[in-house]
């Protein structure tokens, strides 16, 4: 048997690669929109991918399931539990095959059998794999998707505050402590592939490590140590994440079907009058990708600066709209990949590229201050300033500065805001009170300065807090 992960560190994704060496067949777990590298693997090994699985509607990432039906004929296994409002609508025409509970299905000598594991979403399956060809009569392993992973499991209330479906994360919870059961009777020495690690905004503290066993969890996990149903249902909702914006739209694009990727380059910009016209254009948004000390000083009128770093597709999936075109700022030779990540959650309204000495050359720009912890701790004893906090609820529960105001970065575009008022922005380190900082000027906000090295650096030098 073969056998390879890949792990996308911009979602925190695992996506699986598993083939029979005798028959040359592969099969794909949780398929990215892109799995060029995916496929190229396959190649280099011999294999030919025939099939690909999805454990659930996922509501973080494009699937790529769609991709690989039509680019190579893969037969699709998806889970057909869940009821109508959980069944994939995109197979008329597909080789697609909907499972139930307890199915079974074999890529050459490796079987797979179908563990219903409801929680995360009604749909949610695992796969548990037995590797025949190498002589095994028990299973190595199971691929559990967003149910169980390193440390924590699945939560149940992205249905609830992403997609707004009303009074499904309580039943979600209670579902969840029902498939942990089912968990819990596997054999220890299984391994666990699990669909997401640390970063991850589908659980509260995934853990790093890329895999597990299920004796481990079961002494480990928090989950698997609670066997009353009241507490581990409470326990699973308190504290979860903000439910980022862009998960609703994932949900409905993997139901009905990605769109089909557009293979085509796209254009580079290389004027100042085209740039104009195109951002002029109803519906255009200038998103630009530099780092913040080089955007700050220079921001295109209107823009917002979402530096191309690791958390980037976190953050154009929260402050993006699906219905913008899309202009990029971007330094040469990065195109690409901006491109991928942007198509990983279906933001595929690029419509051209720009390089920032373009961008800036005749364009009307604006900009904000950045100001030491000291400066900024002056500044907030003027009357005449306002402080936001845009750090995340259970960072501004741990503790606050006095003065400030909670404003999650991801909701700034329609925050209420005193318009006659200095605006002073930190987060815990500075990176996201940034990108704030551009949103407050694309909104036309005149006086706005961030703090650098932000909260975690303000407590640091024992300035007060409050909780």
């Amino acid at each position: 048997m073969f056998f390879q992960s890949f792990f996308d560190d911009r979602l925190a994704q695992y996506a699986y690669l598993v083939g029979c060496q005798r028959t040359g067949e592969a099969i794909v777990i949780d398929p990215p929109r892109h799995s060029e590298a995916i496929i190229e693997r396959a190649k280099k090994e011999g294999l030919n991918i025939t099939a690909a699985a999805e454990t659930h509607i996922h509501a973080d990432f494009t699937s790529g399931a769609r991709q690989l039906a039509e680019d190579l004929g893969a037969k699709l296994y998806l889970p057909g539990e869940g009821g109508e409002d959980w069944t994939y609508q995109y197979t008329d025409g597909l080789d697609a095959v909907l499972l139930k509970d307890g199915d079974t299905f074999s890529i050459g000598n490796i079987d797979f059998k179908v563990m219903h594991t409801p929680g995360h979403t009604p749909e949610s399956v695992s796969y548990v794999l037995t590797d025949r060809g190498g002589g095994a009569t028990e299973p190595m392993g199971i691929f559990t998707g967003d149910f169980v992973f390193v440390g924590d499991i699945g939560r149940p209330d992205l249905l609830e505050k992403a997609a707004g479906i009303a009074d499904t994360a309580e039943k979600g919870a209670v579902q969840m402590f029902d498939s942990v059961q089912k968990f819990k009777k596997l054999p220890d020495h299984m391994i666990v592939w699990p669909g997401h690690g640390a970063g991850s905004a589908c659980g509260k503290s995934l853990g790093a490590v890329p895999l597990t066993t299920v004796g481990y969890e079961k002494q480990f996990n928090w989950a698997m140590k609670e066997n009353d149903r009241d507490e581990f249902v409470k326990q699973l909702l308190e504290g979860q994440p903000e439910a980022p914006k862009y998960f609703a739209m994932m949900k409905k694009v993997n139901k009905e079907g990605p769109a089909l990727l557009n293979r085509e380059d796209i254009k580079v910009v290389g004027d100042m009058v085209e740039f104009n016209r195109l951002r002029e254009q109803d519906g255009a948004l200038v998103l630009d990708t530099r780092p913040a000390k080089d955007a700050e000083k220079a921001l295109v009128k209107g823009s917002i600066n979402i530096p191309f770093n690791k958390s980037f597709t976190n953050w154009a999936g929260w402050l993006i709209g699906y219905d913008q075109d899309l202009l990029v700022i971007a330094k040469e030779g990065k195109e690409k990949e901006i491109r991928k990540a942007l198509e990983s959650i279906h933001l595929d309204r690029v419509v051209a590229f720009v390089r920032p000495e373009t961008a800036v050359s005749g364009a009307e720009t604006d900009s904000y201050e950045t100001l030491t912890v000291e400066e900024f701790t002056e500044a907030k004893k003027d009357g005449n300033t306002y402080v936001l906090d845009v750090r995340n609820d259970s960072e501004w529960e741990g503790g606050h500065m006095p003065e400030a105001t909670h404003h999650f970065l991801g909701h700034l575009w329609d925050e209420e805001l005193p318009r006659d008022k200095e605006l002073l922005v930190h987060c815990q380190s500075g990176a996201r009170s940034a990108i704030a900082s551009s949103i407050l000027k694309a909104r036309g906000f005149d006086q706005v300065s961030h703090m650098a090295g932000g909260f975690g650096e303000y407590e640091r030098k024992g300035y007060d807090t409050v909780k």
